[in-house]
C-alpha cells in the first residue's frame, strides 16, 4: 500500500492545501495553468508544501508531453534524452525534483532546450534558488516561493485523510491532541500525513486516541540515521541550527559531525552559519557575520576534509557568542508595518530633488545634514508622518547593545522610548 501522504496527492488546484497566494483565485499560476501557458519556473520551498504535487497538477492540466527526473540520480545523459524526445514532439515539460543539486554542466544542458522552447522547465527546490541554480537558467524562469504549512493547515490535512481515505475510514479515531504532530511535522504535509498513519497503525485500540504522548513514544522509537536527501537531514540541520542558538557548543559541533559524516554539503552548512549570525547574534556580536561569512568563502576554497576544521571553528564561536535576535525582529516588525500601512509618502524634507522643478515644489527643502551639527547628529523626522515615533528596532539585552540602546537614547530623548 502507497503511503498515506500519495494516496492523498492532490490532483487539482482546489484539492491543494496551502499556498494560496499562489494557486488561489485569480492568482498569477492558478490562471496560467488555467490556461495551459506556463513560464519555465522555480518552485521553492521547505519539504512537504507542495513543490511536487504542484508539478503533478500542471501534468494533469496540460495536453503536453510531461517528463520527471530527479536530480540525485539524473546525469546529463538523461537530461539530453528528454530533451531529444522534447524535440521530437515539438514541445514538453520537465519537472525536476531537487534541481540545486544539478551541477554546471547539467543546468547547462537545460539551456538552450528552455531558451529555444523545446522545454518549459519546473524545478523544485529546498536551497535559495540564487546561490544554487544557474543564473543563465535562473533568468529565463520564474520563482515561485512556496510557504510552511500552519496549524490550521496541518489541521485540514488530518481532517482531510481521514474523511478521503479508505484505510483511515475504517478506523474510529479522536484526535485529543495534535501538538505533537504538528511539532514533529515542522508544517511539511507529507511528514504529517505520514506520521500520522504511523501512529494510526501502531495504536491498537478501538477507538483510537491521538495524544501528544502517543504521538512522542512512536516517533521516538523510529531510528534516526542521518539521510542528506530524507527528513532527518532537515532534522538535523534543525538540531545543529538550534543547539547553536542555545549556546551550546558542545551540541552544535556533535551536530556538525552528523553532517560532515553523512556527506552533506559543505556550502549548505557554512550559509547556514551565515544567516544564524545575523539573524540570532546580529549587534550583540558583530564579528560573527565577519566570520561566518570568512568560513562561507574559505570553505569554498578549501573543501573537504579540511574545512571541517573551518566549520568547527566558526561553529564554536557562534555557539559561544553573544545572542541577540534583535534585527531579524526589526525586519520582520518593519515588513507587517508595510504591509499594513502601504505606500506612505516619504516626508518632503527627505526627499531626492535631482531637478529644479523638484526643488520648486520643496522636495528636500528643510533636511538637514546631520554632519553639519555636534556629533554628527540633528533631531528630525525620517518616517512618515503617519508612523513617526514608531519604535521597530529595540537592541537586545547584551553588553553590546546596552551600549547602542544608551546611544539611541542619548540622541533620540524620548522620541523612541529606548
Amino acid at each position: 500500500m502507497q503511503p498515506l501522504a500519495e494516496r492523498l496527492r492532490p490532483v487539482t488546484l482546489d484539492e491543494l492545501v496551502g499556498q494560496e497566494h499562489l494557486t488561489g483565485k485569480d492568482s498569477i499560476l492558478r490562471k496560467a495553468i488555467e490556461q495551459g501557458k506556463i513560464p519555465s519556473m522555480i518552485l521553492w520551498g521547505p519539504p512537504g508544501v507542495g513543490k511536487t504535487t504542484i508539478a503533478n497538477i500542471i501534468a494533469h492540466t496540460l495536453q503536453v508531453p510531461f517528463y520527471t527526473l530527479s536530480a540525485i540520480s539524473a546525469g546529463v545523459k538523461e537530461v539530453r534524452e528528454v530533451i531529444e524526445m522534447a524535440r521530437r514532439q515539438r514541445h514538453a515539460v520537465l519537472f525536476i525534483d531537487e534541481i540545486h543539486r544539478f551541477n554546471k554542466s547539467q543546468q547547462d544542458a537545460l539551456l538552450g532546450a528552455v531558451e529555444k522552447g523545446i522545454v518549459t522547465l519546473i524545478g523544485a527546490t529546498t536551497e535559495n534558488p540564487s546561490f544554487e541554480v544557474n543564473a543563465a537558467v535562473l533568468s529565463r524562469s520564474q520563482v515561485y516561493v512556496l510557504r510552511p504549512l500552519g496549524n490550521d493547515q496541518l489541521m485540514q490535512l488530518l481532517q482531510q485523510a481521514m474523511e478521503r481515505d479508505e484505510w483511515l475510514k475504517t478506523k474510529n479515531i479522536e484526535l485529543k491532541e495534535t501538538a505533537a504532530l504538528f511539532n514533529i511535522s515542522g508544517g511539511d504535509a507529507r511528514k504529517l500525513l505520514n506520521l500520522f498513519e504511523l501512529v494510526v497503525g501502531t495504536l491498537q485500540e478501538d477507538p483510537v486516541i491521538i495524544t501528544d504522548q502517543k504521538v512522542m513514544d512512536i516517533a521516538q522509537q523510529r531510528v534516526a540515521i542521518y539521510d542528506k536527501t530524507g527528513e532527518q537531514h532537515y532534522d538535523i540541520i534543525s538540531a545543529f541550527i538550534k543547539s547553536i542558538r542555545g549556546s551550546d557548543p558542545n551540541a552544535a559541533v556533535y551536530y556538525l559531525a552528523r553532517m560532515i559524516e553523512g556527506g552533506e554539503d559543505v556550502k549548505f552548512i557554512a550559509r547556514r552559519l551565515v544567516i544564524l549570525a545575523s539573524e540570532d547574534i546580529g549587534n550583540a556580536n558583530p564579528n560573527a557575520l565577519l566570520l561566518a561569512t570568512s568560513c562561507f568563502q574559505a570553505v569554498n576554497l578549501i573543501g573537504y576534509p579540511e574545512s571541517r576544521i573551518i566549520l568547527s571553528q566558526c561553529v564554536t564561536y557562534l555557539a559561544s557568542s553573544a545572542k541577540s535576535n534583535a534585527s531579524y525582529m526589526a525586519i520582520n516588525a518593519a515588513q507587517s508595518l508595510v504591509a499594513k500601512t502601504g505606500d506612505l509618502p516619504v516626508p518632503m524634507h527627505i526627499r531626492n530633488a535631482p531637478t529644479k522643478m523638484m526643488k520648486e515644489m520643496d522636495y528636500g527643502k528643510g533636511y538637514a545634514y546631520a554632519h553639519d551639527y555636534d556629533n554628527n547628529f540633528v533631531m528630525q523626522e525620517f518616517l512618515p508622518d503617519a508612523i513617526k515615533g514608531t519604535k521597530l528596532y529595540d537592541p537586545g539585552k547584551n553588553a553590546r547593545e546596552d551600549e547602542l540602546r544608551r546611544h539611541l537614547k542619548q540622541l533620540w530623548k524620548d522620541k523612541y522610548n529606548y
